[in-house]
């Protein structure tokens, strides 16, 4: 898989009116989970390593990963990068075999972010590696960023000026958060038009987790063409893995306490994978 392919993929989903999901993962039972998932859906699928898993795990090991997974599976399966907030990273990414890694410069002030971006670009274009970036500030705190500020809104010139530069996709702030949503997601949906009007690009909604069924739909037919979802997997995941452990008892076995707990997991990717319209799609 390269990034001319999934390229190829999001210009579908566009003209298609669905959005591809990107699923981040932590290790290999919910990365297995979310690809047998999609596998079940028929449905095309992004996983990604956020810098947090990809330095734990180390990048050529996420890497070697994501390469034999994208051999073996039977739907389109683009390993991806997510949120790296250093450029360096991202090269190692494109080095050991990502087809998409994310630069997110977002804290920087417009000239800083364009510049990271286009160095990333640079790199990776000679092996046709999908680069995203970001324009605004998606909410929230975690691994992905520390925000918590007003001024999140990404401003429609500034989105353009940062797709001038050779990426090809952009996550946008309109108003999404990382992690759980206090209250409903106030979503700027006359933002994500004006922008989605103003340049080609194919804009990326972050921080999925929480937002409605209803307005992920609305997302969609206003540029949306690939949605990130994070928080509700580890959550499926750790939580499924707390009742497994305690209904098993002392000393079981690892395979026996994860088989149902990656059930957990498969299901909460096939909600979204279905939300999102993908499902059928591969």
């Amino acid at each position: 898989m390269t990034g001319d392919k999934l390229h190829e993929l999001i210009q579908k989903a566009d003209k298609g009116g669905y959005a591809i999901v990107s699923f981040n993962y932590s290790d290999i039972w919910d990365f297995l989970s979310i690809i047998e998932a999609a596998e079940e859906e028929r449905a095309p699928i992004m996983i990604a390593s956020n810098p947090l898993v990809a330095r734990a795990i180390g990048i050529e090991l996420c890497g070697a990963l994501g390469v034999a997974a994208m051999k073996k599976a039977s739907v389109p399966v683009f390993h991806h990068l997510d949120h790296s907030f250093d450029v360096e990273l991202c090269k190692a990414a494109v080095d050991h075999g990502y087809p998409s890694v994310m630069i997110d410069a977002s804290k920087h002030e417009l000239e800083k972010n364009i510049e990271m971006s286009k160095e990333v670009v640079e790199y990776a274009k000679a092996k046709k590696v999908h680069v995203e970036a970001e324009i605004g500030k998606i909410k929230g705190k975690g691994i992905e960023g520390d925000f918590a500020g007003g001024d999140f809104l990404a401003s429609v010139s500034d989105a353009v000026e940062l797709a001038a530069c050779g990426i090809d996709s952009l996550a946008v702030g309109i108003g999404t958060a990382h992690g759980f949503y206090q209250g409903k997601p106030e979503i700027n949906f006359e933002r994500l038009a004006q922008i989605n009007a103003a340049t080609d690009t194919p804009l990326v909604l972050h921080g999925g987790t929480g937002i409605p069924v209803e307005d992920i739909k609305r997302a969609i037919a206003n540029g949306i063409n690939k949605v990130n979802v994070g928080t509700t997997i580890h959550c499926a995941y750790m939580n499924g893995m707390r009742e497994e452990l305690v209904r098993l008892g002392e000393n079981p076995y690892t395979l026996d306490v994860v088989k149902p707990v990656k059930e957990k997991i498969k299901a909460v990717v096939k909600r979204w994978i279905r939300a999102c319209g993908a499902n059928g799609k591969a």
